[in-house]
């Protein structure tokens, strides 16, 4: 089955999935994880790509990241691959590719699916079983998110920015959301529209991104379907 067309809007945030090849574990030790961040803050700004929430786990990464331009994404996860790739090789003797094929991304609706696709984000090492709760994981947005820790990687959303008149008050609404769990619904929902690249949000939001992408947003009902211009 041919590939479907990325999306790209400008600055709207989209949910990014890169996984290890095979499942490896791109991650051995501290300093893997903070020569990935480094680089990834310095890609991400050289290609204007501003990133709202993430997570480095040991076989995979999560960005929650909004793109300046059609190749931020793209570009950013380029240079970044060809740092880090060479680095890891280098230091694991390593060979042949290290990630599991394109990185996995969908675009989402800011004002329904911002906030939650964060929680989803960074309660990802407490779903894997390697923390209690998300303020113990060392390679994640939390800290920042939820507790004001100065990260320079984290570009605040708008909606983030609406929590609070201060970044107590933000921080403090931020840790509120945390207090119920997701549901496995939405869980699920995020999960497999990242993976089969569906957009998140309502009828409407899914509308104007068919239209911009000219593709369609969704899966296809059963039935006859539906004509896109190529």
């Amino acid at each position: 089955m041919a590939r479907l067309p990325r999306y790209y809007i400008k600055n709207q945030p989209q949910h990014i999935i890169q996984r290890g090849f095979g499942g490896m574990d791109i991650f051995h030790h501290d300093d893997d994880y903070l020569h990935y961040y480094e680089w990834l803050q310095l890609a991400a700004d050289q290609h204007k790509l501003k990133i709202h929430a993430y997570i480095l786990m040991p076989d995979h990464v999560h960005l929650l990241a909004s793109p300046g331009s059609e190749n931020s994404i793209s570009k950013t996860l380029q240079s970044l691959g060809r740092n880090y790739v060479q680095y890891f090789n280098n230091n694991y003797g390593h060979t042949g590719t290290l990630w599991e094929g394109r990185y996995r991304a969908t675009v989402l609706d800011s004002k329904e699916y911002l906030l939650l696709c964060s929680r989803y984000i960074e309660t990802n090492g407490v779903r894997n079983n390697m923390v209690k709760h998300p303020r113990d994981y060392d390679w994640s947005s939390y800290g920042h998110n939820a507790n004001g820790v100065e990260d320079p990687l984290i570009s605040e959303h708008r909606i983030f920015s609406a929590l609070g008149k201060t970044g107590k008050e933000r921080n403090k609404a931020y840790r509120a959301l945390f207090k119920k769990r997701l549901s496995a619904e939405q869980e699920t929902l995020i999960h497999n529209s990242t993976i089969k690249g569906w957009a998140l949000g309502d009828s409407k939001f899914l509308a104007k991104i068919e239209k911009s992408g000219n593709r369609r947003a969704t899966q296809l009902p059963r039935g006859r379907p539906r004509n896109y211009k190529a």
